[in-house]
């Protein structure tokens, strides 16, 4: 039923979330920095920093809001893929791999509904440790160098102002509306639709791998797997859009970074002044956070604790 569906895509995505969400700020964090600017060298050294500065709860900066609206997120791209497929299936026979792939695509693109604001707000979350980290270290560097004592001053680290999604969603509502919050809209779709079209073909084609009778579902451990390689493998296909995606919606930027006025101005700066390297920044922390993530997902949202939960409903009444 549509209720279990959407019960099951909310936990699977607030349990999954909840495992790989440090690792999702790394990402974050090492696909923003720009050259002559790197705090961070590996995804180690990403954490290890922001633990020392910011505190263990300083990995999950940004995570309420994923926990906040991963449910509707996760919820809509699921139920979307099991709407499209069973509308595109004739008579119950087997979907061709395109028709698979048109689903995998409408369920892209009806989840951007959520996606995009949730990553909006994120993003300016995860990344603000990072701006405030490099202007206190250009601060100290600028005070070493200094010999005047005004300069000095001048150059005293500032203290970093801890910003919430509730004043960043104020500020955009306030000063652009609501296309505040859909900045990268375009960038959006354009990762997270291939997304859907490698992804939801390809677990689907894994997960029947394990299946012993097309009419019983696959042991808990199948459908697990298959989530983790169709997920790494799509997250790593589409890292190059989500690259640009995540500096097309950073708002604050570090000293000397670039700015962008669109995705294919964006796609030119990173290639001329970055290298075609820059593009898959972060990958593997990509891989790494989607695999467990939709390997979750996919465990909830097919061994059905919602219908578990739903049919002891009756049974309490009773």
């Amino acid at each position: 039923s549509l209720p279990a569906k959407l019960i099951n895509g909310g936990i699977a995505g607030l349990i999954g979330v909840t495992c790989v969400f440090p690792i999702d700020l790394a990402k974050t964090r090492l696909q923003n920095q720009q050259n002559g600017q790197r705090l961070y060298t590996s995804l180690s050294d990403c954490l290890i920093k922001t633990i020392r500065s910011e505190g263990y709860f300083g990995m999950y900066r940004g995570a309420a809001v994923n926990l906040t609206l991963v449910t509707p997120e996760k919820a809509i791209k699921l139920a979307a893929n099991d709407f499209f497929r069973h509308h595109l299936s004739k008579d119950g026979k087997k979907l061709t791999l395109l028709r698979e792939m048109l689903a995998g695509c409408g369920a892209g693109t009806c989840q951007v509904i959520v996606t995009t604001p949730m990553e909006m707000l994120k993003i300016q979350l995860q990344d603000a440790g990072r701006i405030a980290a490099q202007k206190k270290l250009m601060a100290a560097q600028a005070q070493l160098s200094s010999s005047s004592s005004s300069a000095a001053a001048a150059a005293e680290p500032a203290v970093e102002a801890r910003t919430t999604a509730t004043q960043i969603t104020r500020e955009l509502l306030r000063s652009k509306g609501i296309a505040g919050l859909y900045k990268g809209l375009g960038a959006t779709l354009l990762r997270d639709v291939p997304f859907s079209i490698v992804y939801f073909p390809l677990f689907a084609n894994l997960n029947k791998l394990g299946q012993k009778d097309p009419n019983v579902k696959a042991p808990f451990y199948v459908s697990f797997l298959s989530g983790c390689v169709a997920g790494s493998t799509a997250a790593v296909a589409v890292n190059p859009c989500d690259v640009i995606k995540t500096r097309l919606q950073s708002l604050q930027r570090g000293v000397n970074e670039d700015t962008y006025s669109g995705i294919l101005d964006c796609t030119k700066k990173i290639w001329q002044r970055e290298g075609p390297t820059a593009f898959f920044k972060g990958a593997y922390c990509r891989a790494l956070v989607i695999a467990p993530l939709f390997g979750i997902a996919q465990v909830v949202y097919f061994v059905g604790i919602a219908e578990f939960l739903l049919d002891m409903l009756p049974k309490r009444r009773a």
